[in-house]
């Protein structure tokens, strides 16, 4: 991971609840500060709506999901033939789904979100 990356992961840790929703207006699903916070510093607004569609699009399987980003090792990118992949899974461990990524400059190389309640969120603002 970069600094850049590096910077990001420790400011999210200062996210502890939400003060503010926003709302992605086709679709109807809100996401909350931190996510806000990391979309704007990482221009990653395509994870945000990705993540809520799919999620959105699993919630009558789960009404709570995971949603687990992982930048892959060299190794396990020739193997997949993609750089990242997220799993949606019901935070049990049972994947739901799992979509691949071939190419991305997201800086981070993993994260977690939660959905539940048509929300997307950081874990420390569940």
């Amino acid at each position: 991971m970069n600094d850049k990356g590096n910077k990001i992961k420790a400011e999210l840790q200062h996210f502890c609840g939400t003060e503010m929703f926003f709302k992605i207006p086709l679709i109807g699903t809100r996401f909350t500060d931190g996510l806000k916070y990391l979309a704007d510093k990482a221009e990653c607004f395509w994870l945000i709506t990705d993540a809520s569609v799919i999620a959105k699009s699993l919630s009558n399987r789960s009404e709570f999901i995971t949603v687990d980003f992982k930048r892959l090792s060299k190794k396990e990118q020739f193997e997949k033939q993609c750089e990242a992949i997220i799993n949606y899974s019901d935070g049990n461990a049972q994947i739901l789904e799992t979509h691949r990524y071939n190419v991305t400059d997201f800086p981070l190389d993993e994260l977690r979100l939660y959905f539940v309640n048509d929300t997307l969120m950081l874990p420390s603002e569940y």
